[in-house]
């Protein structure tokens, strides 16, 4: 055979071959994440752990456990067709509204750290703003298709979705759950942007929540002094600036390189929520400047490849699986910005996790949910770009 007829066959045998299943580079990235963050979260929980249950490992195998549980419920979802999302996205709104009503009825909400956010089955609990933020987004997307008209010309294009998002953020206030309030409406106001919405009602929109939201933070005693004492945490560093102040120290003792993994010193009992919420300070201060830089590429690289993922959606007139993939793009990016603005001391403490690395059951499994859908939009565009059907 000659050369030429060589190269040929190879150029068919590739134009006939299918496309790689899946995002090779988004995988990898979540795969860096879970790897690291399990690690982290190990050593940040090991001496609460050894306290509390006479165990250093507990929270990991208990982080294994629910990453396990994920990976099943990931393994599942990634089978359903998107178009299968928009039509049960009224169904799957009224159901976690019914459950963040649940939430607070005495018996069936379960109280943790003076706030009700779970209900409990046995031993595991589902905090269902975490389930909500997903849910919004699935809902946001196949309203913003159907309304697509509406959304870009009319006042009452927008209003709708705003009275929806008022009820489920009474709900979460309730709770209370702020952090998770402004997370979910900062997602809706992102994806109304990017769906088109008139520039002129998405600054007076914008204006409205960002009153609305301000008002709300300083109507809670709790709420206003974490406000004023984010802004110099060593005015009273042994009680509302205890947290920021001893985050702030475990950054500072991290330096360029860290002190070396496991040997973190604001683990021992002086940073509160250390494998939480204030992961992020062990990290800074075991992996230093470094390992900080890590954390944030590795984050930064898996939302521009959810946003890559969207784009090639809407570019194949694919507009539903587009808006859901930068829905949950927007929620990740808005989440890890807001946790480590809260470890830095740039933002006001809140209660949000860094996603797929901080301990907790509901958000690691729902995370997992995000990531399956993700990967199954990306799977449809790839066979879609060829004039294939998956």
């Amino acid at each position: 055979m000659s050369s030429s007829a060589r190269f040929s066959s190879r150029v068919a045998r590739r134009v006939m071959a299918p496309p790689p299943p899946y995002d090779r580079f988004f995988v990898i990235t979540v795969l860096c994440i879970l790897g690291l963050g399990l690690t982290m979260m190990a050593s940040a929980s090991v001496v609460i752990s050894d306290r509390m249950w006479h165990q250093p490992f507990y929270y990991l195998y208990r982080q294994l456990a629910f990453l396990t549980v994920g990976v099943l419920v990931g393994s599942f979802v990634v089978q359903i067709e998107t178009p299968i999302w928009e039509k049960m996205g009224g169904f799957l709104l009224v159901t976690v509204v019914l459950l963040l009503a649940l939430v607070l009825i005495p018996g069936i909400g379960r109280t943790v750290n003076g706030s009700t956010r779970w209900i409990g089955f046995g031993l595991f609990g589902l905090q269902v703003s975490e389930a909500a933020k997903f849910v919004v987004v699935v809902y946001m997307a196949g309203y913003l298709i159907r309304r697509h008209v509406e959304i870009q010309s009319q006042f009452s294009g927008f209003l709708k979705p705003m009275l929806i998002l008022a009820v489920i953020s009474v709900l979460l206030l309730r709770e209370p759950d702020f952090g998770a309030t402004v997370v979910i409406m900062s997602t809706a106001l992102g994806m109304m942007f990017l769906a088109g919405m008139s520039l002129r009602h998405f600054v007076l929109l914008f204006v409205v929540i960002a009153i609305a939201l301000s008002l709300i933070a300083i109507s809670a005693p709790y709420r206003l002094l974490r406000l004023t004492s984010f802004l110099n945490p060593w005015a009273n560093p042994f009680d509302s600036g205890y947290q920021l102040v001893q985050s702030l120290i475990a950054f500072g003792r991290g330096g360029w390189f860290g002190m070396g993994l496991g040997n973190s010193i604001q683990k021992l009992f002086y940073l509160p929520e250390a494998h939480t919420d204030f992961l992020f300070a062990v990290i800074a201060e075991e992996l230093g400047l470094v390992g900080v830089l890590v954390v944030i590429g590795l984050y930064s690289l898996l939302v521009l490849r959810i946003f890559v993922i969207g784009r090639k959606a809407q570019l194949l007139n694919r507009g539903f699986a587009g808006l859901v993939a930068y829905g949950l793009g927007l929620w990740l990016a808005i989440q890890f910005i807001v946790s480590i603005g809260v470890n830095t001391g740039l933002l006001p403490t809140k209660g949000l996790t860094l996603p797929l690395m901080s301990y907790g059951g509901s958000s690691v499994i729902i995370n997992c949910v995000v990531i399956a859908l993700i990967l199954r939009i990306d799977h449809e565009n790839r066979f879609r770009s060829i004039g294939l059907q998956v």
